[in-house]
């Protein structure tokens, strides 16, 4: 059974976690990033990677902290309660995975250290119009000419493509998909920003003829899905333990406000119906926090059971963040849609973490898949 209480460095982990987001980006900084700076911000990152956390799942041996995924977890669960918009999640967790699984000594090398930094920002380009996170959903293909492979089509919602630096583009060749390791301004390469009400910052990313040299194929030809799904199992995890810290903090929000506003001459915290939202909202963030602990604990220590774990995290972390954004803004009425209060980034955030890496539905169909029902 799992023993998914913290150690003492994972507390002073934690601690110092929160006190940076608290100092370093409060929730008017987060808006001012999502809404005047195209989701990034340089000085922010600049002071995330210098606490060690760009690399916090990247061995010491290519200049990482060599963490655990439980340390990961606990990072993103306060990282999720201010909803601090670093490209951790693509640069540090899956684009990192995806070398370590599938990368050459000598791209671990040149790749590692430098994510490990900050110093280079490396984005996952998988999901296309026809939106999906299995391997069937790759309709994009790479064709071998002259001695490169030229890529054509469209990937969307593409998460931190506008400040990465390389691309890792997951693109169809024989009879499977193969990784590409292409730099953002690669001639025939456009990014623009997708519009929408959504709390990350999402990319159209269009290859019009972009050559890529074979010594950037990452792992063999047509066998990457075997790097990427492992990757997508660690990154979910984490995803989770971040809904799990945001939906706890609308919690704190939520319990604050119904404890101040009176009605009829008492705190509308009394009143069942507020309480009844309450309950809902604490309930779905204990039950994100824990299965994303555990589904960390399954991944980190190859038990049993370790994938269709990372499914049904993430089927009630993606749902209960939703739900409980819902029942926040009826207990705070009109001042929940207030830009200057803040509860509407966590909204945002719930709609867009609901679909990123598989929504419910999604989860719910590949847990079937793998338990053979």
């Amino acid at each position: 059974m799992a023993d998914l209480a913290l150690t003492s460095e994972q507390e002073l982990l934690r601690n110092t976690a929160r006190d940076f987001v608290a100092r370093e980006c409060s929730l008017a900084d987060v808006r001012r990033i999502r809404e005047r700076e195209g989701g990034f911000s340089r000085d922010l990152w600049t002071k995330v990677a210098a606490l060690g956390w760009a690399g916090i799942l990247v061995p010491q041996e290519h200049d990482g902290e060599g963490g655990t995924l439980t340390d990961a977890a606990v990072l993103f669960e306060e990282l999720g309660r201010g909803l601090l918009p670093v490209p951790l999640l693509s640069s540090g967790v899956l684009a990192a995975q995806i070398v370590l699984q599938a990368g050459s000594d000598e791209q671990q090398r040149r790749l590692l250290p430098a994510i490990a930094s900050g110093d280079m920002i490396v984005a996952l380009a998988l999901t296309e119009p026809d939106y999906g996170w299995d391997e069937d959903h790759v309709q994009m293909r790479a064709v071998e000419r002259d001695g490169s492979y030229v890529l054509d089509g469209t990937k969307r919602f593409v998460v931190d493509a506008g400040c990465a630096h390389q691309l890792i583009v997951v693109a169809r060749t024989g009879d499977g998909v193969s990784l590409f390791l292409v730099p953002s301004d690669a001639p025939g390469l456009h990014i623009e920003p997708m519009s929408g009400f959504t709390g990350d910052a999402l990319f159209d990313v269009s290859f019009d003829g972009v050559q890529v040299l074979p010594e950037n194929l990452i792992g063999a030809s047509a066998r990457g899905w075997a790097a990427i799904e492992p990757a997508l199992d660690i990154a979910t995890a984490l995803l989770c333990a971040y809904a799990a810290g945001a939906t706890r903090r609308v919690y704190e929000m939520t319990m604050d406000y119904a404890a101040q506003r009176e009605q009829f001459g008492q705190p509308i915290a009394r009143f069942q119906r507020v309480q009844d939202r309450l309950i809902d909202i604490v309930n779905a963030g204990d039950v994100a926090r824990w299965t994303a602990y555990e589904a960390a604990w399954k991944l980190e220590h190859g038990k049993p059971g370790a994938q269709e774990t990372v499914s049904v995290a993430k089927a009630v972390a993606s749902e209960g963040f939703y739900q409980a954004c819902e029942a926040a803004h009826h207990v705070h009425a009109g001042i929940g849609s207030d830009k200057a209060y803040g509860l509407y980034l966590y909204t945002q955030s719930s709609r867009s973490l609901y679909h990123h890496l598989g929504d419910p539905a999604f989860h719910r169909r590949r847990l079937a898949h793998l338990l053979s029902l």
